[in-house]
C-alpha cells in the first residue's frame, strides 16, 4: 500500500525533468535572437518614432538563427508593429551577432506592407557604392579634434556602424568611437551621426555626442 505514493512521486519527477529538457532553448541561439530582436525593435522605434512603432512583436516561429562564423550567428526573421493609428505594419529583419562580445550588428529591417493603390511600396535600400564611411569618419575626427585639441587615439568601431533613412530623403550613417581627450586620460566613448545626399554621396552634415 506504501507503493503507490512511491511511485507518484517518481513518475512526477520525470515527468518534471523531461518538461524541463524540452522547455530548455538552445543558450546560444536563443541568446543571439534575444539581442537581435532588442536591437531590431531599437532600430524601429529610432526610424518611425515612439509613437508611431508600438507594441513591437516577433514571431518566433518565423526565427532562424544559424552560426556564419565561431564567433557570429546571424539571425533573420520576421515581426509586426502597431502603427500611430492602430494599424498592424508587418517587417522582416535580419542581424548579425557576436557571441564573443555580446554586441549586434549589420541589422537590416525592412516593412513588408500590402501593395497600395498605385503599387507596392519598395523597401529603403540605400546605394552603398556612393556612400563613403571613411569620409564620414575623417570629418568627425576633425570635429572632435575641434573640441579636443589635445584629442588623441580616435578609434572608430566599424561594427556600431548603422544607415538609417534620414529626412529631407537623406541617408545617416550612426556609430560609436572612443577618444583620449588628452594624452595619459582615460578614453570616453562617443556617439556620431553623418547624413548625406544618397544620389551623390556628398556629406552634408556630421553630428557628435558624449
Amino acid at each position: 500500500m506504501r507503493s503507490r505514493p512511491l511511485q507518484i512521486g517518481v513518475a512526477l519527477l520525470l515527468l518534471s525533468a523531461v518538461g524541463a529538457a524540452r522547455a530548455a532553448p538552445d543558450a546560444p541561439g536563443q541568446q543571439a535572437a534575444d539581442a537581435c530582436e532588442a536591437a531590431v525593435a531599437e532600430t524601429i522605434r529610432g526610424m518611425r518614432g515612439r509613437a508611431a512603432a508600438q507594441d513591437v512583436q516577433f514571431i518566433a516561429a518565423r526565427r532562424v538563427a544559424l552560426p556564419r562564423t565561431a564567433d557570429e550567428t546571424a539571425v533573420r526573421g520576421e515581426g509586426r508593429y502597431r502603427g500611430a493609428a492602430g494599424q498592424s505594419r508587418p517587417f522582416t529583419y535580419s542581424c548579425a551577432f557576436d557571441t564573443r562580445s555580446g554586441t549586434t550588428s549589420g541589422i537590416v529591417f525592412k516593412e513588408a506592407l500590402a501593395a497600395a493603390a498605385a503599387g507596392p511600396e519598395k523597401p529603403w535600400e540605400p546605394d552603398l557604392t556612393r556612400l563613403s564611411p571613411e569620409a564620414c569618419e575623417t570629418a568627425v575626427a576633425a570635429e572632435l579634434t575641434g573640441r579636443y585639441p589635445r584629442a588623441s587615439r580616435i578609434n572608430f568601431q566599424s561594427d556600431t556602424r548603422r544607415l538609417r533613412p534620414a529626412p529631407d530623403a537623406r541617408t545617416s550613417l550612426d556609430g560609436l568611437g572612443q577618444l583620449e581627450r588628452a594624452p595619459g586620460m582615460n578614453p570616453i566613448r562617443f556617439t556620431y551621426r553623418c547624413e548625406f545626399e544618397p544620389r551623390t554621396g556628398q556629406l552634408l552634415a556630421v553630428q557628435t555626442g558624449d
